[in-house]
């Protein structure tokens, strides 16, 4: 996988002035401005209440795959995908039917995120089971066996522990010939790395320091050995929080939009600098980087993003 992938991700749906229908028109505007800046994959998070580091739970939240098929009517280029669906939240074969709905309205864009869910807050309210963690990474390999078996066959079963299906109907099938790929959202080493190594297609680890991730990457490589699968068949994607400035004396005024307690995770820098931070990832492994709507709200700054792809793909294809 020579080439880099980068991501769009859209956590937040709070935009000045904007309520009711309005909040998805501000969404489309990037969305579809990330497909122009040349982002390969667009996504939004699973979660029903606003979550820590982006802003209060009250403010608004749509709901993921709703919102994702209407992107895709507003876009032709783009991935599609959840970052990442709770495993808790929906049976996972009516999952798998509506990424392969997704599939189909977007021609064959979708992508199928997965993890295995943390919010405690959202599940008491909606009133889902919130099992221990050992259940839920259980829970997780079961729903993407049955995922993966309702996209490649035509009338599937599965039983396990915690999930069955009984010669399962996926119709329409998927347009990807295979099915979407499978992203698997977080960095436990014990059981989500080997997950990612039996099953997945993409994995998507959130940022830090560099020995942090590199050891991550190691872990995964193990994982990989332990599975006989081959780990450059496997992306692995790094969450970024970077605010792309023109200039340094814009730094302060952009960071000061950033909830305080995120603050220290955020580079404020040029297009040119950030790329220089992140080449000893892409050194290190590393097959591409999501960016977020958090940090890159307006046109103007997503067009930053692209200049940002630019350099680092031409510093790959120099490489």
């Amino acid at each position: 996988m020579a080439d880099l992938f980068f991501g769009y991700h859209m956590p937040n749906y709070t935009y000045s002035g904007a309520g009711g229908g309005e909040i998805f028109d501000r969404l489309v505007k990037q969305a579809t401005a990330a497909e122009a800046a040349g982002f390969d994959m667009v996504t939004v998070m699973d979660h029903f209440y606003q979550i820590r580091g982006v802003g209060p739970e009250t403010e608004p939240m749509m709901e993921a795959y709703t919102t994702l098929g209407a992107i895709a009517a507003r876009t032709s280029r783009v991935k599609l995908a959840t970052m990442v669906s709770g495993v808790t939240y929906r049976n996972p074969a009516l999952l798998a039917k509506m990424v392969t709905t997704l599939d189909v309205i977007s021609k064959g864009r979708a992508v199928f995120g997965i993890g295995a869910a943390w919010n405690d807050s959202e599940h008491a309210g909606y009133g889902f089971e919130f099992p221990p963690i050992g259940e839920r990474m259980d829970r997780l390999e079961e729903a993407v066996t049955i995922a993966k078996l309702m996209f490649t066959e035509d009338r599937p079963s599965f039983e396990g522990k915690h999930y069955r299906i009984d010669r399962a109907l996926n119709v329409p099938r998927p347009v990807q010939p295979g099915g979407p790929k499978i992203l698997i959202g977080g960095g436990g080493e014990k059981r989500t790395l080997r997950i990612l190594a039996r099953h997945g297609d993409m994995g998507h680890l959130f940022g830090g320091p560099i020995d942090a991730l590199k050891h991550k990457r190691d872990v995964f490589l193990r994982h990989c050995e332990a599975e006989g699968r081959d780990p450059s068949t496997v992306r692995l994607l790094m969450g970024t929080l970077a605010i792309l400035i023109e200039n340094t004396r814009d730094a302060k005024a952009q960071l000061d939009r950033i909830p305080e307690e995120r603050r220290a995770m955020v580079m404020v820098a040029t297009p040119a600098e950030v790329a220089d931070r992140l080449q000893p990832f892409i050194d290190a492994g590393f097959g591409g980087f999501t960016l977020s709507n958090q940090t890159l709200p307006t046109k103007d700054a997503i067009a930053l993003g692209g200049d940002l792809i630019k350099l680092l793909s031409g510093a790959r294809s120099a490489a």
